[in-house]
């Protein structure tokens, strides 16, 4: 959170003009909004209806990559944060031991990924999938054109 007073130079003195707060200017209500940040502007697009159906659509054109990637982020792995928990019992620690043993000293701290990074990286595998298809110049203009269709036919009021 940044809060800065800006002044403005009268004769000798300085006179606060204006201020400016970051977490008022970031702050966004609830909802689904589009940010686009472009060279020399940003617009914010508030309470935009998610396009449900094209999110459904994609999901059946990248099951295949969204099911490796989800199979590939939920493998066994070292712990990665050194958290305290609850201390092991004695025949714990015998049987880790053991595994230890066994599987050599990198099975010392496993963990198994949160649902969250699951979900990260279905949804990564989404976004690659869709920007695949988007190389093919046809692909691309069908979705310029779909585009250019949804904009001739939102209701656009006159002010």
């Amino acid at each position: 959170m940044v809060k800065k007073i800006y002044y403005e130079k009268r004769g000798r003195r300085y006179y606060p003009v204006s201020e400016y707060d970051s977490s008022l200017m970031d702050g966004l209500p609830k909802g689904s909004h589009l940010i686009s940040v472009y060279p020399g502007g940003k617009s914010t697009r508030y309470q935009v209806d998610p396009n449900y159906a094209a999110v459904i659509a994609a999901t059946r054109v990248a099951e295949d990559a969204i099911s490796r990637a989800i199979s590939n982020a939920t493998e066994i792995r070292r712990q990665q944060r050194h958290d305290k928990g609850t201390p092991l019992t004695p025949g714990q620690k015998a049987a880790w031991d053991k595994l230890v043993e066994e599987f050599g000293e990198d099975a010392r701290q496993l963990e198994w990924p949160s649902v969250r990074e699951c979900a990260e990286a279905g949804a990564k595998a989404m976004q690659d999938e869709a920007m695949a298809l988007m190389q093919h110049e046809s692909v691309r203009q069908a979705y310029e054109h779909f585009l250019t269709v949804c904009e001739l036919c939102k209701n656009h009021e006159l002010t």
